[in-house]
């Protein structure tokens, strides 16, 4: 029998503890907006036949209601919000993971916004639009030097090194003239 329990009691933190796929996230949080609603309908009820919670007949009842009520609600509202940021979090860790995998175009296209026709243009010219060209001290897609690289950042995947030449274009004035190629 205390075996029984035990495990019975383990379960629930084991179940947990494996990752949920986005679906049964997405799920789960629908349960908790229903749940949410469901104990608002309560609430307001309850708020607007106040006399249950004073007349003799109702009262124990109605108030253990207001108490299940307003304790679910309140512990629900927290498992949605915790649900919710997973959801986000994991979305925008795929997002990410999207970008570092992005084309040497994508990736000038998705950093260098209004700009990016002319950073493709400079990058085109500098590497071949090759993430891991490189000429004695100046590597990837924009050929930024040792200096630069320490300054502005680098990294092995061409988001990366677009964002670092973002940061580099961006301190020079939005202008081309740290770079040997232009996009002109």
């Amino acid at each position: 029998m205390g075996l029984c329990a035990l495990f019975l009691l383990t379960l629930p933190a084991t179940a947990q503890s494996r990752p949920q796929s986005t679906a049964q996230l997405n799920a789960k949080l629908q349960h908790h907006l229903k749940t949410m609603e469901k104990d608002r309908q309560v609430l307001r009820f309850l708020d607007s036949h106040r006399w249950l919670l004073k007349d003799a007949r109702f009262e124990s009842a109605a108030k253990r209601q207001l108490r299940l009520h307003t304790t679910s609600l309140a512990r629900t509202k927290k498992l949605a919000v915790v649900t919710q940021l997973t959801i986000e979090r994991r979305a925008k860790a795929r997002r990410i993971a999207a970008l570092h995998a992005a084309s040497p175009a994508t990736a000038i296209r998705t950093v260098f916004g209004p700009y990016w026709r002319e950073a493709l243009a400079v990058s085109r010219c500098e590497s071949g639009l090759s993430p891991s060209a490189q000429n004695g001290q100046y590597l990837g897609l924009f050929q930024m030097g040792s200096s630069e690289r320490r300054l502005y950042g680098h990294g092995p995947t061409a988001y990366e090194q677009a964002q670092a030449a973002h940061r580099y274009f961006v301190a020079s004035g939005h202008g081309w003239g740290a770079w040997s190629c232009k996009p002109w």
